[in-house]
């Protein structure tokens, strides 16, 4: 269906593609993988034609029809329903022809060809499509005018899947998505009757919706079989057999030079030195395929730690309008370590739950009562567009850091993977990543008590979410987490609250569950199973990061303790050290001198007992991590 042979590209002398190729037969659902900036949606303007290639190309099959989300959102007066049926353009050629057709012949295979296609479904088809992302049937009837940008990109999104191409190309299209949409997505593309290339760093999408994965590396396109773990597991053996390949071809190379060094003067052997020569002159060194290390995410830890609940809600109600609220009789706690996800349909309340949370909305009823010195960090994709475009970063932790040296700053700035080259930029010019790190770099500056997380994966790359999960699970305070990554979901969170029906509640079930719930093979309500499925994979994964993290609480209280207890000792120091620097002191009271001095020096030696017992306990703590 979609040939790729030699490709061969440079942008602004920066090699792309180095003789790429790829296959990807008829009805095959292919995902394509690779770093953020390695060129996925450059092959994807290279198979549209809307670029041409140094060598090569990329053609699909005759007469096929090749099927992308438009770059620009529909905006106009027409309603979502009459941009998606417009989108299947033969039928909307022939619905226009037959109103003015007068030959019975035409006529008649006009209709014929329009039994063919499913025309007289095609609203109910549309329709689906456009729930499944999202609208309810009222939304469907509106224009898209009155959506914004990411809305918008769902109609574009759902016109595309209405048209049907035999070809399909998706650029990460669970980046305009919730949770529940990505669900939705997945199964449409499971069932998806052509063939598809799909851009995403979504695991669970790769994972469950495709068959094959197209790895772009070094302008190099490689192709694995089955879905993302498959792929992982796939490239780690190769990897490790390369290793071997390497380590195998050395130890030869060291035979080899051993034998010359050791015959090379003597005539006998002269002849089969110099053959051996020629052997480690022709020997090529095995290509290696080198795992770049991805920059880590560096969360600070609290300063102190908070009696639970850090924030607590009864009955509580929120809107926006008086009268009319999108929440009512809230109940629910948050713990000082709590890892809360949010499960909701788009309109459920999700982002108003998010932004309560943060104090950006009051309570219009009931009780809410957050810890008087809680400090909160709210991460939203929005926010990215708020950072100062010609403001590089920089100079964004100048005015957060205004008394640190540059090496402190930059060294700052390095802890959330943005190196120097990249520190000067203005913030207009880094790339999606690039943002979201600095974001991160931002909120989490003082060390929050709570990280409030909505959608923040939309611009990481998988490698990038793997140290996102990583950070989320070492740092201590509590987190809520909205994301439409399911992954991230399972691998970071021990609660679930489901926001809807004008509410939200503790949800007792799994992530599984609630996505078979939501495609109607199981009932809403978890009581009406009769018996629970086995624990999965990932249900195990979220377990265990669960059990880890109280395993180390006791580690982390005692190291807390000792800190404490230092820096009491220390206060109590400065004070018999005020107490002493008295002028004449030693004088007028001699006696109370002597004390001071005894005390001190029982203060000293307390204080050296603490410092010693508190390095023991984080030395045992830093262990511990390392060995979970």
């Amino acid at each position: 269906m979609l040939h790729i042979n030699d490709l061969t590209y440079r942008i602004e002398g920066r090699m792309l593609f180095d003789q790429a190729t790829l296959f990807l037969p008829a009805k095959t659902r292919m995902g394509l993988v690779g770093r953020n900036g390695t060129g996925k949606s450059t092959l994807f303007r290279l198979i549209r034609g809307e670029a041409v290639p140094e060598t090569g190309d990329a053609r699909i099959q005759k007469g096929a029809r090749l099927g992308s989300v438009a770059q620009e959102a529909p905006g106009g007066e027409e309603t979502l329903m009459e941009v998606v049926l417009a989108a299947d353009t033969e039928r909307a050629a022939l619905l226009a022809e037959a109103e003015t057709a007068t030959d019975p012949n035409r006529i008649a295979e006009i209709q014929t060809r329009l039994a063919d296609i499913d025309s007289h479904t095609a609203e109910a088809r549309a329709g689906a499509i456009l729930s499944g992302l999202g609208f309810s049937g009222a939304d469907q009837q509106r224009p898209c005018r009155e959506y914004s940008g990411g809305w918008r990109m769902r109609v574009a999104l759902a016109a595309t899947l209405f048209a049907r191409p035999d070809c399909l190309l998706l650029d990460e299209p669970t980046n305009y998505l919730d949770l529940e949409g990505v669900m939705w997505l997945q199964s449409y593309l499971k069932t998806f009757p052509g063939a598809a290339l799909v851009i995403s760093h979504d695991r669970d999408l790769l994972n469950g919706a495709m068959q094959k994965i197209a790895h772009l590396k070094d302008g190099k396109l490689t192709v694995f079989d089955g879905g993302y773990d498959d792929f992982e597991k796939a490239l780690t053996e190769r990897q490790r057999l390369q290793m071997k390949l390497v380590e195998k071809q050395e130890a030869e190379r060291r035979h080899l030079q051993a034998f010359v060094d050791r015959f090379k003067a003597k005539a006998s052997k002269a002849k089969q030195a110099q053959s051996r020569v020629k052997r480690l002159e022709k020997m090529q060194p095995v290509a290696t395929m080198v795992q770049d290390p991805v920059a880590p995410f560096d969360f600070p830890n609290p300063q102190r730690r908070m009696a639970p609940p850090i924030v607590r809600m009864l009955d509580l109600e929120v809107g926006y309008e008086p009268g009319k609220p999108i929440l009512k009789g809230v109940s629910l706690n948050i713990d000082t370590d709590d890892r809360i996800g949010i499960l909701g349909r788009n309109g459920a309340g999700k982002s108003t739950l998010a932004k309560l949370l943060d104090d950006r909305l009051e309570p219009t009823g009931g009780f809410l009562r957050r810890h008087k010195k809680l400090q909160i960090a709210f991460f939203a994709q929005h926010q990215i567009e708020h950072l100062s475009p010609e403001v590089s970063a920089y100079q964004h932790v100048i005015e957060l850091m205004p008394d640190a040296t540059e090496a402190q700053r930059r060294a700052r700035l390095a802890r959330f993977g943005l190196p120097g080259d990249r520190q000067e930029t203005p913030a207009k010019n880094l790339s999606g990543g690039e943002k979201a790190r600095l974001l991160f770099n931002l909120i989490t500056f003082d060390g929050p008590h709570l990280l409030i997380l909505d959608e923040p994966t939309n611009h990481l790359d998988m490698d990038s979410r793997a140290a996102l999960i990583s950070a989320i699970n070492t740092y201590e305070g509590a987190v809520v987490l909205i994301s439409h990554d399911r992954h991230l979901i399972e691998s970071c969170v021990d609660r679930l609250w489901l926001v809807a029906d004008g509410t939200v509640k503790q949800y007792d079930d799994d992530i599984e569950t609630y996505r078979q719930s939501l495609l109607g093979r199981l009932p809403r309500d978890p009581g009406a199973r009769k018996k629970a499925a086995p624990a999965d994979e990932k249900t195990l994964r979220r377990r265990s990061a669960a059990g880890q993290r109280e395993a180390l609480k006791p580690l982390k209280a005692e190291a807390a303790r000792w800190e404490r207890e230092a820096e009491r000792l220390r206060g109590v120091l400065e004070v018999i050290d005020r107490g002493l620097a008295a002028p004449g002191l030693y004088e007028k009271d001699p006696g109370t001198a002597t004390e001071l001095q005894i005390k001190r020096a029982r203060a000293v030696e307390l204080l050296d007992a603490a410092e010693t017992r508190w390095l023991e306990a984080e030395e045992a703590l830093e262990t511990a991590r390392a060995v979970s």
